[in-house]
């Protein structure tokens, strides 16, 4: 399944961002292209699609676009209830970092298993704000949610 064939972060909308939350971003990118399930609802335009993220105006765009890319339709959802989520989700994810250089992993496990647990409350947030506009995938919708975190680091 790839409806999404193309992905780009409008990066002019970011700050700088450590080395390791860039691999992330490299690994959920190449991971939702490689398969993802993402269907438009409304308008009901089939796939594939090209899509390109971006904030503004504290919303999280969606700039969906045909493979010739012209646009379809932009999505924007509110950043406010992800907000407190992805702040507690960027966090744990610096621990998870500095566990891996430095901790057993006893505590590597536990600090990972509350960044899944905060990874996949975000996947649901995506997949609620999506709901009525775009079916996906619980694995596209992690992906996206990690791509949105990376995003809102300002």
């Amino acid at each position: 399944m790839k409806d999404i064939i193309s992905l780009e972060i409008d990066e002019s909308t970011v700050a700088k961002r450590s080395l390791d939350v860039e691999q992330e971003k490299r690994i959920a990118i190449y991971d939702l292209l490689e398969k993802n399930y993402f269907k438009l609802i409304k308008p009901k335009v089939s796939s594939p699609y090209s899509l390109i993220l971006s904030i503004r105006d504290n919303r999280i765009l969606f700039d969906i676009r045909n493979v010739e890319k012209s646009s379809i339709v932009t999505l924007g959802l509110s950043l406010n209830p992800f907000r407190g989520l992805i702040r507690d989700y960027l966090s744990i994810c610096d621990s998870y970092f500095q566990a891996i250089r430095l901790s057993s992993p006893s505590q590597i496990e536990t600090i990972d298993m509350a960044r899944r647990g905060l990874h996949n409350e975000g996947a649901t947030l995506v997949k609620e704000r999506l709901s009525g506009k775009v079916n996906l995938d619980d694995k596209t919708s992690r992906r996206l949610f990690t791509l949105i975190s990376v995003l809102h680091l300002r």
